[in-house]
């Protein structure tokens, strides 16, 4: 395996040493969820994550603490919802610098033209074409309710 491969992947390992010399406990805490996650993934597919695959699972690490920061929310649940956001902030530094509202409705209106969407039944067309450019960028799920509104 390449070493540009499993650069993430030592990225996150190398910080796990860095948190434990800290006496850094939340952040060795997410860290080790992180690296338990794409172990588990490695020994369920039987191959080595390189950093797209890397960045994908972040990205849905990203995603299911955004879901349950929303639902404690709903609950009244502060305390729960606090240590969610506090886990998501240790992930998203392993994630690219986000996109601005800006830069994704360019990156719409480009795959809108690029794949000659005139209508919702285009919509898998504009996703295929925006998702490896938004990944781990850009919530997908916001994104693809702006394809909606700009295709509707």
């Amino acid at each position: 395996m390449s070493e540009e491969k499993i650069a993430m992947s030592l990225r996150i390992r190398e910080d796990m040493k860095l948190a434990m010399k800290a006496k850094e406990k939340e952040k060795l805490s997410v860290i080790r969820l992180i690296l338990a996650a794409i172990k588990q993934r490695e020994v369920d597919e039987r191959i080595e994550l390189d950093d797209q695959q890397v960045l994908q699972l972040l990205d849905k690490m990203i995603k299911q603490r955004r879901d349950s920061i929303e639902q404690f929310d709903k609950a009244g649940r502060d305390d729960l919802s606090a240590i969610e956001q506090q886990e998501m902030l240790v992930i998203q530094q392993y994630l690219p610098q986000q996109l601005t509202e800006t830069e994704i409705a360019q990156l719409i209106d480009d795959a809108v033209i690029a794949s000659g969407a005139d209508g919702m039944k285009d919509m898998g067309k504009v996703m295929a074409i925006l998702r490896p450019q938004l990944q781990g960028r850009a919530d997908l799920g916001a994104a693809s309710q702006k394809i909606k509104a700009k295709l509707s």
